[in-house]
């Protein structure tokens, strides 16, 4: 079983996003039961709280359902059960490795590393630009599959 969890700042709009994308690709693949796939955030803002609506929408327009998401905050235990703990810009990068204590086993990384970039994804709260991020994940997360050796 490969473990992944995805981060951002507040886990309603990027982090749920790439969770939701990942799991229908490896459904789309036939190889779900292969992944636990989760989502959460580096800050406290939103706990709690569903997916924020225009990101919703974003997702259904592909199909994909986000229904029963609730925010939740990155703890250090996380960093032991997943086995890739994937950010989206630098800065969830730098507060996942202080809540993880640092990444003495390499976990960490940036979602769009995956797909040979070092490009962060801005967050759409502020940008409004949800179908361009959708993109990028998409990417990213195609990539991170193909890196394991799953055709999406």
């Amino acid at each position: 079983m490969t473990r992944i969890l995805f981060v951002c700042l507040g886990n309603i709009c990027r982090s749920p996003m790439a969770e939701y994308v990942m799991k229908k690709l490896v459904k789309d693949a036939g190889r779900e039961a292969e992944f636990e796939i989760a989502s959460a955030a580096t800050s406290t803002e939103e706990i709690g709280n569903p997916v924020y609506p225009p990101a919703r929408r974003e997702l259904a327009k592909h199909g994909i359902s986000c229904a029963g998401h609730a925010a939740r905050q990155m703890t250090r235990a996380d960093y032991d059960y997943y086995d890739y703990l994937v950010g989206m810009e630098p800065y969830n990068i730098r507060n996942m490795t202080r809540i993880a204590g640092g990444d003495p086993d390499g976990k960490i990384r940036l979602l769009m590393s995956f797909a040979g970039s070092n490009e962060a994804i801005d967050d759409p709260w502020y940008t409004g630009r949800f179908e361009e991020v959708y993109g990028q994940i998409l990417r990213g997360c195609r990539g991170m599959l193909e890196e394991l050796g799953v055709r999406s």
